[in-house]
């Protein structure tokens, strides 16, 4: 396990993410974890974050309100089918991690654990959350990204972590 600098990998882990992450949380006895496609890396109130954004439609979106944080898993190998499976269908309905075979390791720092696959992880401390506010997005957003009116929350991640597992 190598420790890695926040910044200088994110570039390389947009391009990842754009093809699936699993983002993982853990609330009480409650677990899930989901695909994203979406998320951005910057620099706020000077400290490293990372922003996810969850429909209130999703079954995290319950758990992640209760948490205090999150982790992200970046696969370095070919995760389609399980990224494909976490992102169609709902912890509600089928256990995720049995369906996929799915391990998940304690984060180093966080309560939620990362999925325990080759690849990059970052544990994140809830921060800042913002319900999207549909009249401040742009017309053409709206109407490609949201047809059934489902906004994402928002949450911004202090990222306490960022690691490389083989």
């Amino acid at each position: 396990m190598k420790d890695l600098k926040y910044m200088s990998i994110a570039e390389d882990a947009m391009s990842k993410i754009r093809k699936g992450a699993f983002l993982t949380v853990k609330a009480a006895d409650a677990l899930n974890t989901m695909t994203i496609g979406w998320a951005t890396f910057g620099f706020i109130w000077q400290k490293p974050i990372m922003m996810v954004a969850v429909r209130d439609s999703r079954h995290t979106f319950g758990i992640i309100e209760k948490a205090s944080d999150f982790t992200v898993t970046i696969p370095s190998g070919d995760m389609s089918k399980a990224t494909a499976f976490c992102g169609t269908k709902s912890g509600r309905d089928v256990d995720k991690f049995k369906m996929c075979n799915l391990e998940t390791a304690n984060g180093r720092n966080v309560a939620s654990p990362i999925i325990k696959v080759a690849g990059i992880h970052y544990e994140c401390k809830i921060v800042f959350k913002s319900a999207m506010n549909p009249a401040f997005l742009d017309k053409s957003y709206d109407q490609a990204m949201y047809p059934q009116k489902d906004y994402h929350t928002l949450y911004f991640g202090e990222i306490l972590a960022c690691y490389e597992t083989e």
